[in-house]
């Protein structure tokens, strides 16, 4: 028996999240990336919330561990991602997205929202010139687009476009005996 399993014997399940914002969902394809070891995985987490395989539309309270992937671009990324912090014990940013707002925050670029949409859906449109607005539907972009630290707290930073399945499996793997894992020489904290 490994000291993985030994340690789940005598441990609750950790209650585990994976939330994705402002990004194009690499970081999460790189998850799955875990192959076989995800089956490992589950034996010691209940996931409560992921856009991977799971369809609940509220975060849950009392979450050990969440992988947050991508920048924060709209009020509704700004809303889930104070939900989740408030709820959450162990917050990782997960992937550049999430760590420096990277491809998404190129917007930012521009100067603002307004100056974004205006050249999106108007100076760029063809025949149908015209700027999105459903309240409720489709949700008002911030300003800028902005990396989670920039909002709430993080506890764990793993960076990479997208992180690799080792990178991964090296950050998740000490929490679930109680450690923090050791982020630190390229294989950990390499961008990119």
């Amino acid at each position: 028996m490994d000291t993985l399993t030994q340690a789940t014997l005598t441990q609750p399940k950790i209650r585990f999240a994976t939330v994705w914002l402002a990004g194009c969902s690499g970081c999460h394809m790189s998850f799955l990336d875990l192959d076989e070891w995800l089956i490992e995985l589950a034996q010691h987490v209940d996931v409560v919330y992921s856009p991977v395989g799971c369809d609940l539309k509220e975060y849950p309270k009392n979450v050990d561990v969440c992988l947050v992937e991508g920048g924060v671009a709209n009020e509704d990324n700004l809303e889930l991602l104070l939900q989740v912090r408030q709820r959450t014990k162990i917050l990782i940013s997960f992937g550049d997205c999430a760590v420096t707002a990277n491809i998404p925050a190129m917007r930012n670029l521009m100067g603002g929202a307004d100056l974004v949409l205006k050249r999106g859906y108007l100076e760029l449109a063809d025949d149908t010139r015209k700027l999105p607005h459903a309240p409720g539907i489709v949700p008002e972009l911030l300003d800028r687009v902005m990396p989670v630290h920039e909002v709430v707290p993080v506890d764990i930073f793993m960076p990479g476009c997208p992180p690799s399945a080792d990178r991964i499996k090296a950050t998740i793997e000490p929490l679930l005996t109680g450690h923090k894992p050791v982020m630190e020489g390229r294989s950990m904290i390499k961008f990119g």
